[in-house]
């Protein structure tokens, strides 16, 4: 009994007249979840709804036309030359775009919004990191629903099958292959938990909740890259132009973030400018004020509660014991 990961046998499906391919839906609920998870965050930290999606509206598609554009710059052969027809590279539905464009093009639009919104940027990246990564997973399958960017040859029972017609040149003999797909889509599951988990217990800010993620999801992405067969410009010798991008990347969120920690430390107390007090949403911070707030008042009242108890007591009259045999007013014996 074979243990080997099957690829799926279709990777689209008609809905009347509309072809609607599984690689876009996947990518739609990547996106979905981390607007989510991103959403939920921002009002954690005392920001408006209304602001967030004012700037992902600008920011969403706007990055996917930069993880477009990074993979057709960096797959030129494939889209230009003879007998090939320049339209194809706005051909997104069939599949190729990169992390890495949609990133840089959507942090870029993301921070110019932000600017406009009168948004402290680096909360805004904060509140969206753990999200963006947890969505990159989920739409890491749809190259598992497109046969593509697998990796070495390999015969471990976790190996995923390729049809013959999805395999990379050269490689044809090979049935089984690593599911790269896989590896990455779990990594990021990992740095998303680990982000959520971090930025809880040391309440992190001021952009290093974003650079732990670059810097967690950069040493994924290279050695996931460094395994995969698909063509890519190779950089210093062997190693693959997006392998270099990854180590950049990598060691640039390390570095921001040592930095951020030393001359950046604590997180911000004010996540929107020029919000009236009643219109910002509640922030945990402010949530935990009240909670502290509301502690403190109850102890108040209960400890005039216990002084009015006191006073009652001290000024009521001691009951005089009478002479053996005599009668309360209620006919009990008193000092019986």
């Amino acid at each position: 009994m074979s243990l080997f990961i099957p690829s799926p046998s279709i990777s689209y499906f008609q809905l009347g007249p509309l072809t609607i391919h599984i690689y876009a839906l996947c990518l739609i609920t990547g996106i979905i979840v981390a607007w989510t998870i991103g959403v939920r965050r921002w009002r954690a930290r005392g920001g408006r709804t209304e602001s967030f999606e004012t700037v992902l509206l600008w920011a969403i598609p706007i990055g996917i036309v930069g993880a477009r554009f990074y993979h057709v710059m960096t797959h030129l052969g494939d889209y230009f030359g003879p007998g090939i027809n320049p339209w194809t590279a706005f051909a997104i539905w069939q599949g190729g775009i990169a992390i890495y464009g949609a990133v840089g093009f959507g942090a870029l639009a993301a921070w110019l919004a932000a600017r406009r919104q009168k948004i402290a940027f680096p909360a805004l990246a904060d509140a969206l990191a753990p999200g963006i990564v947890i969505g990159q997973a989920i739409g890491r399958f749809g190259n598992w629903f497109n046969q593509e960017l697998y990796g070495w040859p390999t015969t471990l029972p976790w190996a995923l099958e390729i049809d013959p017609a999805h395999r990379v040149p050269g490689y044809e003999q090979y049935a089984t292959f690593h599911p790269t797909f896989l590896y990455e889509a779990l990594w990021d599951v990992a740095a998303g938990l680990f982000l959520l988990w971090a930025d809880r217990r040391f309440r992190l800010g001021r952009g290093k909740v974003f650079a732990l993620y670059i810097a967690l999801y950069g040493f994924g992405r290279t050695i996931t890259e460094t395994m995969r067969l698909d063509y890519s410009y190779d950089f210093f010798g062997p190693i693959r132009f997006n392998a270099a991008v990854a180590i950049l990347i990598s060691l640039t969120g390390v570095v921001l973030f040592l930095w951020l920690r030393r001359y950046r430390p604590g997180r911000e107390e004010v996540v929107e400018f020029g919000v009236p007090a009643e219109d910002a949403a509640p922030g945990e911070d402010e949530a935990a004020a009240g909670d502290d707030a509301a502690e403190s008042h109850d102890a108040a009242d209960s400890g005039d509660a216990a002084e009015a108890d006191a006073d009652a007591d001290a000024g009521e009259p001691e009951a005089v014991a009478g002479p053996p045999g005599a009668e309360g007013p209620d006919g009990d014996r008193a000092g019986a």
